[in-house]
Parts: C-alpha cells; sequence; structure tokens
C-alpha cells in the first residue's frame, strides 16, 4: 500500500489498529527514518492514546494506556541478541496488552507475528504487511490486495 503522505500514513494505521486482534505481536521494519515511530504514533492514537509517543531507543520500552489496554512500544536497535525480550518479560505482556509493537523487530526471533515493512520511495512510503502466523493472514490479504 502506498502511503503518500502523513494523512494516508494517519488512515493507513487507523484502519489497521481496527483489524489487528487483542494481544497482536507487530514487527515495524524498514531502514533509519522509514517512519515506524510515526505509525506507531498514529497506531496508538487510533487506539485512544492521547499522550506524546517517542522512540523507545534507550529506555528499550514504552507503554501508553487506551480503553482497550496497554500499547507496548518496543525498540531493538540496539538489542545485540533480541531474545533478550523474552527474559525481559515479553510474553507478560502479550496477554494484557491491546498490542505488542517492535520497532526493527526480526521474524526469526518473533514467528507469531504480522510485520509491517515500511520502505521509503521518494517521497512517499511503501507499507507491507507480511504474517508470520496463520492468525495474520487475512489482516495482511485484507491490506495487501489494495497495492
Amino acid at each position: 500500500m502506498l502511503l503518500r503522505d502523513l494523512d494516508a500514513t494517519r488512515a493507513f494505521a487507523h484502519r489497521l489498529a481496527l483489524a489487528l486482534p487483542e494481544g497482536a505481536l507487530v514487527l515495524l521494519t524498514g531502514p533509519m527514518g522509514a517512519g515506524k515511530t510515526t505509525l506507531v504514533k498514529f497506531l496508538a492514537e487510533a487506539l485512544g492514546f492521547e499522550g506524546e509517543v517517542t522512540s523507545p531507543t534507550y529506555t528499550l520500552i514504552h507503554e501508553y494506556p487506551t480503553p482497550q489496554g496497554p500499547i507496548v512500544h518496543i525498540d531493538a536497535y540496539r538489542l545485540a541478541d533480541q531474545e533478550e525480550l523474552f527474559s525481559l518479560g515479553l510474553e507478560d505482556y502479550l496477554p494484557e496488552a491491546r498490542c505488542v509493537l517492535v520497532e526493527w523487530g526480526k521474524p526469526e526471533v518473533f514467528p507469531d507475528s504480522l510485520e509491517v515493512r515500511l520502505t521509503p520511495q521518494n517521497d512517499t512510503r511503501q507499507a507491507s504487511l507480511i504474517p508470520h502466523a496463520p492468525a495474520y493472514r487475512e489482516v495482511a490479504e485484507r491490506f495487501n490486495v489494495e497495492e
């Protein structure tokens, strides 16, 4: 799906937020500056969070409260071994969180996830949804058909 501007990115995030099942594990991938944190901001907004969303690069994890449960925002960029997230309690977040969003998440570490790959193309972004678990196939197909 082509995201031509911030309004298109916001609309995409709002539709995605409604399509994600409770406790969804979403990997946000793409190069530096692709818009991963911006997408998190718009997803949080869509789910009812009214505060500021920032990258948790140095704190690793931010939580944003929503009426449906917390959004857990993780930045795995600085982690040499992303499996460390499991020892930090990632599995404990999943049943209670509305969704867990992992910037720089690796599908081989998180096989039960939906990957949202953002690819900059000049002044636009290409957003592709890649299901790494059967639970996300329908969500990905719904969005990828529109490309």
